[in-house]
């Protein structure tokens, strides 16, 4: 069993920062792609950005210089550092990860999802 568990979700001022983190716990022989995803009311899921194992980094438009992805191999963990936010980031964000398992091949993963909300 994998499990992926987010946190740092929170309610922050347009212009200020928050930092995501999702860490992988269980039966993981080893971790691919990851990535960050946002869900906002009425809309659909959107990618907000990936990273490689190899470090190599994917964001959506809308993100591109505000937004850091990153992750911790040792720790099977990845971070989202979320910088100059602005109402329209408000979103569930959920994390995301494919992951092969000690007895299983590749599979995707998602978290339970956290609340971001960009509000004066």
């Amino acid at each position: 069993q994998v499990r992926l568990v987010e946190s740092g979700g929170g309610l922050v001022q347009p212009g200020g920062s928050l930092r995501l983190s999702c860490a992988a716990s269980g039966s993981i022989r080893s971790i691919y792609t990851m990535g960050w995803y946002r869900q906002a009311p009425g809309n659909p899921r959107e990618l907000v950005a990936t990273i490689a194992s190899s470090g190599s980094t994917n964001y959506a438009d809308s993100v591109k210089g505000r937004f850091t992805i990153s992750r911790d191999n040792a720790k099977n963990t990845e971070y989202l550092q979320m910088n100059s936010l602005k109402p329209e980031d408000t979103a569930v964000y959920y994390c995301h990860a494919d992951i092969v398992g000690l007895d299983w091949g590749l599979r995707p993963y998602w978290g339970q999802g956290t609340q971001v909300t960009v509000s004066s």
